[in-house]
């Protein structure tokens, strides 16, 4: 059993807590509206699962996963999350989050510039590339033939290999998808967005080294 703090309760934060209490983890879940604003989310996950505040459930457990726009990673606890591996599911959506220049120009994986919010942080990105309608439907035991790939990107193999471990509990098979620099393949406007097993080389196998900006196939992105 992990202990995981969940940051985020809707679709995607909601959907996360009931697998992991799904899979006997421990759990603590926050939104900015406060823990009272979650008591019947809370009663419905029952037993393993409780209510907290954001700088509660940056500190409580293993991990702390992150279900929020990128736009509010600026008012998280940055301090409580220093040293901590960081599960992170957010996207970069201009609509939504604003323009930002280095993610326009593409000098920056999301992850990366998520990094530089979170100082200290160990970021680990997943489930930033399935619908959240897919979370809970997509799930399947291990050994089951249908059972989707789900892409782990990380710079530390410590923080990878927990993130990894918590996929593959939720029912997904974790595939390395390298580190935080390559996490730019499964980013919306790129190949692997959204398929529910994405073609993703191990680290091992990969041979070319990520696409300069002015090359990458995902230039219209910033247009």
């Amino acid at each position: 059993m992990t202990r995981m703090g969940i940051i985020g309760s809707g679709s995607i934060g909601a959907g996360l807590a009931r697998l992991a209490v799904a899979a006997g983890h421990d759990i603590m879940i926050a939104n900015s509206r406060g823990p009272e604003t979650l008591a019947a989310l809370v009663s419905d996950l029952g037993t393993g699962a409780q209510a907290g505040t954001v700088d509660e459930a940056a500190r409580y457990g293993d991990l702390t996963i992150l279900a929020i726009p990128l736009s509010a990673y600026e008012s998280l606890p940055a301090e409580a999350l220093s040293g901590r591996t960081v599960l992170s599911t957010g996207n970069y959506y201009p609509s939504r989050d604003g323009r930002i220049t280095v993610l326009d120009s593409l000098d920056l994986a999301t992850a990366e510039y998520e990094a530089t919010l979170l100082p200290g942080a160990e970021i680990v990105k997943a489930f930033n590339n399935i619908v959240a309608h897919h979370i809970p439907s997509l799930a399947r035991p291990a050994g089951a033939q249908d059972r989707s790939g789900m892409a782990v990107s990380g710079d530390s193999d410590e923080a990878t290999a927990l993130v990894s471990e918590v996929v593959d509990s939720f029912g997904f098979d974790p595939v390395d998808a390298g580190p935080l620099a390559e996490s730019w393949r499964v980013e919306p406007e790129s190949g692997a967005y959204t398929l529910s097993t994405p073609p993703i080389p191990s680290r091992s196998t990969r041979t070319s080294p990520r696409t300069p900006a002015h090359q990458s196939p995902r230039r219209g992105f910033a247009s």
